[in-house]
């Protein structure tokens, strides 16, 4: 379990990426700042592998832009501050789901109050996304309210974009307007495990496992998922640890 709230710094410029680390150190010691990259290359590989909470990026990077990036992954699960010295970038943040938007240079009370807009969003997501005082359930908020659901009762859930739907051992299945990283650091500890971007499994419902350059998973409820490459040797290695 994480300790500290993650984020990632990426921006081509060296003061650029020391101020945004500096003003987190001093005003968010809450925040602990993961990683740095000055580049789409650098930051593409970090991001392929981990999911900081929080995203500080850079709209203008020395090889490419910030959308270039964001167009290499299905979806990103972290909240995005982006950074830029041009106003004519808003509207194209905004659509790539920015959780607020920097104008360089960065006013100390503009980060402040940008930062504290996405830790209230994260916060707000732990509570009505996580584990209920009953820690054999989950609560799924719905369009009518919520549905307390059994841990032990979810076989997998699937991410698309926003949304996250739940499948469960009854044969219903239950969508929620949160993202699948919303519910996957919850329900880890009770052993599920993430195969695949779109993909968080029960281990207790997995059937079998399909070789394959990723290989599958077969379900309880009969689904076959594929696994990632990335996602491979963890989650074989998860497997051998529970025999």
């Amino acid at each position: 379990m994480k300790t500290k709230i993650q984020a990632c710094i990426i921006d081509d410029e060296q003061d650029g990426r020391d101020y945004i680390a500096l003003l987190l150190e001093n005003e968010f010691p809450e925040i602990q700042t993961a990683f740095q990259a000055s580049s789409v290359e650098e930051a593409y590989i970090y991001l392929s592998k981990n999911t900081p909470d929080i995203l500080f990026l850079d709209v203008q990077l020395k090889d490419g832009t910030a959308f270039d990036l964001l167009s290499k992954f299905r979806e990103i699960d972290s909240r995005i501050i982006f950074i830029t010295a041009f106003e004519n970038f808003a509207i194209q943040a905004i659509k790539n789901g920015a959780a607020d938007y920097l104008l360089k240079p960065i006013k100390k009370i503009d980060f402040i109050i940008a930062v504290n807009k996405v830790l209230e969003t994260i916060k707000k997501s732990k509570t009505t996304s996580g584990i209920s005082p009953n820690e054999n359930k989950i609560s799924l908020p719905t369009l009518q309210g919520f549905k307390l659901t059994n841990i032990s009762d979810i076989i997998r859930c699937e991410a698309d974009s926003s949304y996250t739907t739940f499948y469960l051992t009854d044969k219903t299945k239950i969508i929620v307007s949160k993202t699948l990283h919303e519910f996957e650091e919850h329900l880890t500890k009770y052993n599920f495990f993430r195969i695949h971007h779109k993909h968080l499994i029960n281990i207790f419902h997995l059937r079998e496992y399909i070789k394959g350059k990723g290989g599958q998973v077969v379900m309880a409820d009969h689904s076959i998922l594929d696994v990632s490459v990335r996602k491979k040797n963890d989650f074989l290695h998860k497997i051998e640890d529970l025999e």
